[in-house]
């Protein structure tokens, strides 16, 4: 069976953005007609009444944004977004994907690292190696822990730089998203990029999204940035399931005295201000972090923890956001 490789993907996406670029250069373009037309458009919508004006708007907008095309096999997709980077946005989507199948073992789970730059899921998932590619050329999952994993880690180095422009990475998006073997799916989670770019903006319009889970400690400056990638979504209009706080706290080993080291009760603040549900508290925790180094997630690695039975009421919580979303 082949494998696909960085290679091999890295000239499929040249070949799709040097197509795209016959586009844009400047001998196709012709400004004086297109010029002329809009000067017409311009001239005529002034004539309209502005309920008449806002309706073509609309329409015209609908035109220009892609269709939603749902991914084959995948019943719901969870996005699991931050505002920034160092929140833990990554563990909590692996501990969300083995939380849900923790709490119901009859659901099959996937998880997608729509991280381009920064893929974290081979590292948290202990895989590695190349997927391998069916008859019809789509990429067979890596599986661990009984979740299939799917990353542009598998096909680079560890330490190696992807270093793409915007074309490019908006192809392999479509291609992680587009030519994988998910299989049947009850959930996919989407371990997103920090941010409000064009990764989550691609991934909202193109797919349906069941709902968007906003990552955050109770810091000040990681509230300001998760309250702009909740506004992102509303402004898509993805549901938003609810926030998570994470590294909430931190309980000494020796003596077990609590320590808000990120402040305290922010993202809950945050939610009640938005109007949205927070989801849980995720403790700061040194086994949180010594599992994860280790690809043992604690949900599956510590299952009797605290911290294990905090991710898993997360997911309990983004399944009764589904449910109540969907009604």
């Amino acid at each position: 069976m082949a494998q696909f490789t960085y290679s091999r993907l890295s000239h499929l996406l040249r070949i799709s953005v040097n197509k795209c670029s016959v586009l844009r250069t400047g001998t196709e373009i012709k400004y004086g007609p297109v010029c002329c037309v809009q000067f017409i458009r311009c001239q005529s919508q002034k004539s309209m009444d502005g309920k008449t004006l806002q309706e073509r708007q609309k329409q015209q907008m609908a035109r220009g944004l892609p269709k939603q095309k749902p991914i084959t096999g995948v019943k719901q997709v969870i996005v699991v977004a931050s505002g920034k980077g160092g929140v833990g946005k990554s563990t909590t989507a692996v501990n969300l994907a083995l939380g849900l199948m923790a709490n119901d073992s009859s659901k099959s789970v996937g998880l997608l690292d729509a991280d381009v730059y920064g893929p974290s899921i081979p590292k948290l998932m202990n895989l590695k190696g190349n997927p391998e590619l069916t008859d019809n050329n789509l990429m067979i999952p890596l599986t661990n822990y009984g979740v299939p994993c799917m990353s542009m880690g598998f096909l680079v180095e560890d330490v190696a730089p992807i270093v793409w422009r915007g074309l490019m990475v908006m192809s392999a998006i479509e291609k992680l998203l587009r030519q994988v073997d998910w299989g049947l799916l009850d959930y996919l989670v989407v371990d997103m990029p920090p941010g409000t770019g064009d990764v989550q903006l691609s991934i909202s319009q193109n797919i349906p999204v069941a709902g968007a889970v906003i990552v955050s400690t109770p810091q000040d400056i990681a509230l300001l940035d998760a309250r702009r990638g909740t506004e992102m979504f509303r402004k898509v209009h993805v549901p938003v399931l609810g926030v998570v706080q994470n590294m909430s706290v931190f309980q000494c080993p020796n003596c077990n005295h609590q320590t808000h080291i990120f402040g305290s009760d922010g993202a809950r603040k945050l939610a009640d201000t938005l109007g949205i549900k927070l989801l849980g508290d995720v403790p700061l925790h040194l086994n949180i972090r010594e599992m994860s180094d280790r690809g043992q997630p604690v949900v599956v690695s510590s299952p009797d923890s605290p911290e294990a039975e905090a991710y898993r009421k997360v997911a309990s919580a983004v399944v009764q956001r589904l449910e109540e979303v969907n009604t």
